[in-house]
């Protein structure tokens, strides 16, 4: 409850105006009632979960690490660590990754290298060994016993 609404309560109890003929016992034991009757109403609306009066959030309470004290970060800081731990764990995932895709693209600009290397070297062996390239150098190198066969291969056959 308010403090009003406190004040407002204290305020509706009367107590009781005696005559002064009574005896200052009477009067007593009616203040003590009423002072019993008081502190029973004041326990009754007090409690120790009173709400705190609100801040502002701006910039500055941000900054300052006054929005850290607040209750509701304090019941809610697993939460915040969760969170905390998979930004960390997606960005050391994502940094795993696109080490992985400069990986990928370097072995495949080597393979395409590599491919290439392999044809250029299988052309030029094909070209060297046609046998119009093989007639050409055996012509220029005089000194050579390997010559161009004038009759066709023989077949032999041998019995079983």
């Amino acid at each position: 409850m308010k403090k009003d609404d406190i004040q407002e309560e204290l305020q509706e109890i009367e107590l009781p105006v005696e005559p002064e003929e009574e005896q200052g016992d009477e009067k007593d034991a009616r203040a003590e009632e009423a002072l019993k009757e008081t502190i029973k109403i004041i326990k009754e609306t007090a409690s120790e979960e009173d709400p705190r009066p609100s801040q502002q959030v701006n910039l500055r309470t941000i900054l300052g690490g006054d929005i850290l004290t607040a209750g509701m970060v304090r019941s809610q800081i697993w939460l915040f660590l969760l969170i905390v731990a998979f930004t960390i764990v997606y960005v050391a995932f994502r940094y795993q990754c696109q080490q992985d895709m400069q990986t990928i693209d370097r072995l495949e600009t080597e393979l395409k290298d590599a491919k290439n290397k392999a044809l250029a070297a299988s052309s030029t062996l094909t070209e060297k060994c046609r046998e119009s390239h093989v007639l050409e150098i055996l012509k220029q190198n005089k000194d050579s016993l390997l010559h161009i066969a004038d009759q066709p291969p023989y077949i032999i056959q041998i019995p079983e």
